[in-house]
């Protein structure tokens, strides 16, 4: 559920029972339903353009880049030498952005199921959407099971950039799906998807790290700072099939000119370490 009331937009979600989310709207820029889900983009007056599915806010223009840049970099900086990528998700194109923009990657191939958030962001949201347009990217719109199922050893590093566990993204948190991320990734794989708050989803962070380690022998579990999510706060669940992988300690690491030059503004080396460094109560509950 959602409410656009006297030109604020709030949004309210049982996954995070009693908290409310609110930004000022100067201006709704698209609004309309797809195959799979209701698309809102709206002007918001401190946070820019945002984009919110089904009521929730995936992105706004103002802190996006704290997402997508860690969600990118934390698996690519882990990984030895990752040459072929897998974005799973990822409709606004902000991964693709980041992801090509990491030296040696080679290949990216992106799936996103719906079509309408592709034409959408295209359209009003161009800062992230530009990542569609880089030439290693090939961008399938269908499901990424599905994909899967059709590519065995084929990637170095699959991204799961999904919306929350509700709608058409529920099943990308459940073991099947860790399953099938085993099968699409070459020897020494990593995979990183989007994982929830310790701070109001705790159980469902749990369960999904149940599912990962059930499948992969490493994972770790690090958080990033986003003001426009609940809590402000949002964590990557990731995972390796390397059981040497030390997630804490980034193999590839860029010095302040090279960070410049891709125009990150969140990730670094030091950033990518304390990622992982968690409050002792979510290191007890998650057993880290």
């Amino acid at each position: 559920m959602n409410a656009l009331k006297q030109g604020w937009f709030s949004e309210i979600n049982g996954l995070w029972p009693g908290i409310a989310q609110s930004l000022e709207v100067e201006k709704i820029l698209y609004e309309g339903q797809s195959e799979y889900q209701h698309v809102l983009v709206l002007q918001t007056k401190s946070y820019g353009k945002a984009l919110v599915l089904d009521g929730i806010i995936q992105c706004t223009e103002k802190d996006e880049f704290s997402y997508q840049e860690m969600i990118s970099f934390l698996p690519l900086c882990s990984h030895p030498n990752p040459k072929t990528v897998l974005i799973v998700g990822g409709g606004d194109g902000g991964v693709a952005r980041e992801v090509a923009k990491f030296p040696g990657v080679e290949k990216i191939y992106q799936v996103e199921i719906d079509n309408k958030v592709v034409e959408v962001s295209k359209q009003f949201l161009p800062f992230m959407a530009k990542g569609f347009s880089d030439p290693k990217v090939n961008l399938h719109i269908g499901d990424g099971f599905e994909f899967m199922k059709q590519h065995s050893n084929e990637f170095d590093v699959i991204i799961t950039d999904s919306s929350d566990p509700v709608g058409p993204a529920i099943s990308l948190f459940q073991e099947p799906y860790f399953a099938l991320l085993k099968k699409a990734l070459k020897p020494n794989g990593i995979v990183c998807c989007q994982a929830g708050t310790v701070w109001s989803n705790l159980d469902q962070v749990q369960d999904t790290l149940t599912h990962c380690r059930s499948i992969f022998p490493k994972v770790a579990y690090g958080v990033s700072s986003v003001p426009t999510y609940p809590t402000g706060q949002i964590g990557y669940m990731l995972g390796s099939l390397n059981p040497e992988t030390n997630f804490n300690e980034p193999l590839k690491t860029f010095s302040e000119d090279e960070l410049d030059k891709m125009e990150l503004r969140y990730y670094s080396d030091k950033i990518h370490r304390a990622s992982f460094e968690l409050p002792r109560f979510a290191k007890k509950s998650l057993k880290l």
